[in-house]
């Protein structure tokens, strides 16, 4: 007489192997590897290396929030900007117990430049304007390469 298959229990833990016998598939790279890093951590590393290299510099941006969002908003009516002109950043001034914050957006910077060397000198040039607007400088002031070509 047959036997028939019980099927397994699903009280036995979870599977091994799939029904290849071959695994069960992770991750292509450990999370410490840069190939797991999504575009926006990577971007996100890219305002923080510039604030971190200000902050020598300028001690009073540690009490500055420092943001990336994917694009800018139209916050009211009227508000608005042209085809040529989508801000790459822009400031918040402080208030009301929070401190003052700069923002850069991350997909306008991302759709200007090809490479990685090259979104980091835009990363870098968008931070130091908003800085220099929100401490009342000029760029050049806030870092002295400011316009040089950094390539």
């Amino acid at each position: 007489m047959d036997k028939p298959v019980t099927p397994r229990a699903a009280a036995l833990g979870p599977r091994r192997r799939d029904r290849h016998g071959r695994g069960m598939r992770g991750p292509i790279a450990p999370p410490q590897v840069p190939l797991a890093a999504s575009r926006a951590d990577v971007f996100a590393d890219l305002v923080q290396d510039s604030v971190e290299r200000l902050e020598r510099r300028w001690p009073q941006l540690a009490d500055i929030d420092f943001l990336v969002l994917e694009v800018p908003r139209l916050d009211g009516p009227g508000q608005a900007w042209n085809d040529e002109a989508v801000p790459l950043g822009g400031t918040i001034s402080a208030r009301e117990g929070r401190p003052a914050r700069v923002v850069v957006y991350r997909r306008p910077v991302e759709i200007r430049t090809k490479g990685r060397d090259e979104r980091a000198a835009l990363v870098h040039e968008v931070v130091v304007e908003q800085v220099a607007e929100l401490l009342g400088l000029t760029p050049e002031t806030v870092d002295p390469r400011y316009g040089e070509d950094q390539g």
